[in-house]
């Protein structure tokens, strides 16, 4: 039950039409509907949020406000902070990120027989990876394709996507699939061991393979035992605060920061990865978000600084379901999953309002829409949202679903005294994706020779939107993807000998050049939650 009775009599209310609403099936937007609702309603087209860099790579292009202030800030250190010919570290690959695509990069490498070290600035599995919670595609049952899915996901991106980063995504998911099992992951299967999967937004075949609803949790499991089995180091509570490059600029390394001690340490590398995650804790025109802690867009800046180009870094993902009540859970992701089995949005006045399984950006703008122009949401302290009717659940598949198939939404909403069993529950988009970010090649090297890159650190894989499902694909085919190549690279490269800095300064002169006078230091680390002393 809700605490609010007003909640509880609008809650009835959905309640009255379920069964009229389970029988209708709003139909699909056409595509001229879908471009129309965006530009009005989705927080990418609000031109007035973003600020056109005049510094770096990307000078001339458009990318959010907090964002930009972040590429175009100063490194937290300047060349002569650190001794750069006594390193504190050497390793073949250095991986930066401790979530699936850094675990998965290093895994690779030392399977390909070089060392590898993992630098994570909290602790390896603090990423989004141990957010996501729907499950993880891939064509393999036999009325599905690669090619199939290549097309659901081309065209969930606004034909948008690198062609061939996203035929590497769709022709490796299969093999990614196995990988994981093979490592120990618990997928959800019927009894004969056949993979349990469910459609998703945006899909034409049920792909979806799931651990319940803490798929990312269990892959991050996995991929941590794998890591600490094998005896890869891994650094904690360490950040990367700068890339080091050496004298043909390459990189070479990085300079690291215990985030306890401030003390700074330099590690000497043949190649390096970048997987440091998304970006959701800047709060981009002040929306909640589903992030972890440290998803503060530290691997862009790094790459920035040194060179390394961003890709279609003005478009985000705002989950369409983010918990709006209670405030306990703010923005927390409510799974797709929920209307992959057969939940639907519910306005203010009981009618399902759209299609429940179009494309996330375009149901994040429909809620949006719902609750401004048309006001038809429901008003929470926290503000308008809509309905999410997840009795329909057991109301379509009989009881015990929920229980079974995302127990992990259940216990989240009923620490609240909300069962989502009898109880629809509240939504709102959060942020929740960083769709664009650096760009890289199909071997995953940046524009930096050296310099690798995977997970949602990467630009292009999806293009403009991303489909539920191929984040955490993502991060395990071009998380291995990177390890084996860089591993490969680190092979054939001598260690570097002249380590330099000298892209501080540079850069420090591009900004000066830009007129920009700023006193902001990048990357930001951690977010800034302190209120201001009045």
């Amino acid at each position: 039950m809700y605490k609010n009775e007003k909640l509880n009599e609008l809650a009835k209310a959905v309640a009255a039409k379920r069964a009229e609403n389970a029988s209708l099936e709003p139909r699909r937007m056409t595509a001229e509907e879908k471009e129309n609702l965006l530009a009005t309603f989705h927080p990418d087209y609000k031109q007035d949020e973003f600020t056109v860099l005049t510094a770096g790579v990307n000078k001339g292009e458009k990318v959010p406000t907090q964002l930009a202030e972040l590429l175009q800030g100063h490194s937290r250190i300047t060349a002569d902070d650190v001794d750069l010919s006594h390193p504190d570290y050497d390793t073949d690959v250095l991986v930066i990120g401790g979530g699936g695509a850094g675990a998965s990069a290093a895994i690779e490498a030392d399977e390909a027989g070089v060392k590898a070290m993992i630098v994570t600035k909290l602790r390896i599995g603090d990423a989004n990876t141990m957010m996501a919670e729907g499950g993880i595609q891939a064509a393999d049952k036999p009325n599905d394709s690669p090619a199939i899915h290549y097309i659901d996901a081309f065209g969930g991106g606004h034909f948008a996507a690198k062609p061939a980063l996203l035929e590497k995504l769709v022709t490796k998911a299969p093999e990614a699939i196995l990988w994981l099992n093979k490592l120990g992951v618990e997928f959800d299967k019927e009894a004969d061991g056949t993979m349990v999967t469910t459609h998703g937004g945006g899909t034409s075949r049920k792909r979806m393979h799931a651990a319940k609803d803490y798929s990312g949790a269990e892959i991050m499991r996995t991929l941590r035992d794998e890591v600490l089995n094998r005896g890869i180091p891994v650094i904690d509570f360490t950040a990367a605060v700068e890339i080091i490059l050496d004298e043909n600029g390459k990189a070479a390394g990085a300079v690291l920061m215990n985030m306890e001690t401030k003390e700074l340490l330099v590690a000497r590398a043949k190649t390096v990865v970048i997987a440091t995650g998304g970006a959701g804790r800047l709060h981009y025109q002040g929306f909640p978000t589903s992030n972890h802690y440290g998803a503060t867009a530290d691997g862009l800046v790094l790459g920035y600084r040194v060179g390394a180009k961003l890709l279609y870094a003005d478009t985000l993902q705002y989950h369409p379901t983010g918990a709006a009540y209670p405030e306990q859970i703010f923005g927390a992701l409510v799974t797709e999953k929920v209307r992959s089995l057969g939940a639907k949005l519910i306005n203010i006045d009981g009618d399902a309002f759209m299609h429940p399984l179009e494309t996330r950006d375009v149901t994040a703008a429909s809620i949006i829409r719902e609750c401004s122009e048309r006001g038809k949401g429901i008003e929470t302290e926290q503000g308008a949202a809509v309905w999410l009717d997840t009795p329909m659940i057991e109301y379509k598949n009989g009881e015990g679903t929920i229980e079974k198939r995302i127990p992990a939404m259940m216990r989240m909403f009923g620490k609240y005294g909300i069962d989502i069993r009898k109880e629809p529950i509240l939504v709102y988009p959060t942020l929740h994706y960083q769709n664009g970010g650096l760009d890289i090649t199909p071997d995953g090297m940046t524009d930096v020779e050296n310099l690798y890159a995977a997970g949602e650190v990467v630009g292009g894989i999806h293009g403009r939107n991303r489909l539920m499902g191929n984040s955490l694909l993502d991060v395990i085919v071009f998380g291995r993807n990177a390890g084996i190549h860089a591993a490969a690279k680190a092979k054939e490269c001598d260690v570097p000998q002249k380590l330099t800095l000298d892209h501080i300064s540079k850069f420090d002169s591009q900004l000066s050049e830009a007129g920009i006078e700023t006193e902001t230091a990048s990357p930001m680390l951690l977010p800034k939650y302190a209120r201001k002393s009045k």
